[in-house]
């Protein structure tokens, strides 16, 4: 009986040395599963309430940014190219509190010669009351 209680609980203390390394890593590279779902469940609402139809856009789907965002924003982003401005990819974020969605100022845009530089200026789709990303960071 010893033995078997011994061999479960050094099952149970190696299973929990393997899994939380792997969970670490998974979440590095894809980026946290609970914040991908709420942006995947509400981006796309958002945008049909806005008018937008699949039609209109060309790609769009959860993206993990490398680096420090606002504060009041889960980390993970909805990224969105519209067919009649391909050059310009527009990001989304869901708020902490509310879980509400907000289109961020910042935008990616591909000039001809191949680079992607940040614009926060007036584009096609952008929204009045955007929100800036890179501001209330720590």
């Amino acid at each position: 009986m010893k033995k078997k209680v011994l061999w479960i609980s050094l099952s149970l203390i190696m299973l929990i040395i393997v899994t939380i390394p792997l969970g670490f890593f998974y979440v590095l590279n894809n980026g946290n599963p609970y914040t991908k779902y709420i942006a995947d469940k509400n981006v796309p609402v958002y945008l049909e309430e806005k008018g937008y139809t699949e039609n209109e856009i060309e790609e769009s789907h959860y993206v993990e940014p490398k680096y420090l965002i606002n504060n009041d924003y889960y980390h993970g982003h909805y990224m969105v190219i519209f067919k009649d401005e391909p050059d310009t990819t527009y990001y989304y974020g869901i708020t902490k509190k509310g879980k509400q969605v907000k289109q961020f100022c910042e935008k990616d845009r591909l000039s001809p010669d191949g680079v992607t530089d940040i614009v926060k200026t007036e584009t096609k789709h952008s929204e009045k009351k955007c929100v800036h990303s890179l501001e209330n960071r720590d």
